[in-house]
């Protein structure tokens, strides 16, 4: 049987075709499930993705703390060289980080990034976080 994390995994990278990879992690960085584009050559081992996705969401504590005075994070993003990572909190309405998706864009994506994670990936965020509670509990 499919996870929830899984299918929205799979649902996320099928929205725009330069959405590269797509992941779901828990508070601690542990990777839950994971989606890559069709025929996508990796930049990351999976030794390499599993360090980041720990770093990930360790950062994704810090940012979390300050939501207190600048409001909520709805995501973060880093411009490499070779591709675009985002970075999405999943938390309850005290700001407790119990979810983190990754994701990565193709560099050539630039501007059209911050569109499809605000249109096209919140929303499924947004539609299954409650469903993601209840597998915390």
């Amino acid at each position: 049987m499919k996870s929830i994390y899984q299918d929205v995994c799979d649902k996320v990278v099928s929205l725009d075709p330069v959405i590269r990879f797509v992941g779901i992690t828990d508070e601690d960085g542990t990777l839950l499930a994971t989606t890559e584009r069709k025929g996508l050559k990796p930049l990351l081992s999976p030794e390499e993705r599993a360090q980041y996705a720990i770093t990930a969401a360790t950062r994704q504590y810090t940012r979390l703390r300050w939501e207190y005075l600048l409001g909520k994070v709805d995501y973060a993003s880093s411009h490499y060289a070779k591709l675009i990572r985002a970075t999405i909190p999943i938390a309850d309405e005290n700001s407790r980080l119990y979810y983190v998706m990754l994701l990565s864009f193709d560099v050539e994506s630039g501007d059209k990034v911050h569109n499809i994670i605000m249109n096209k990936v919140l929303p499924i965020v947004r539609k299954n976080t409650s469903k993601f509670m209840k597998n915390k509990k």
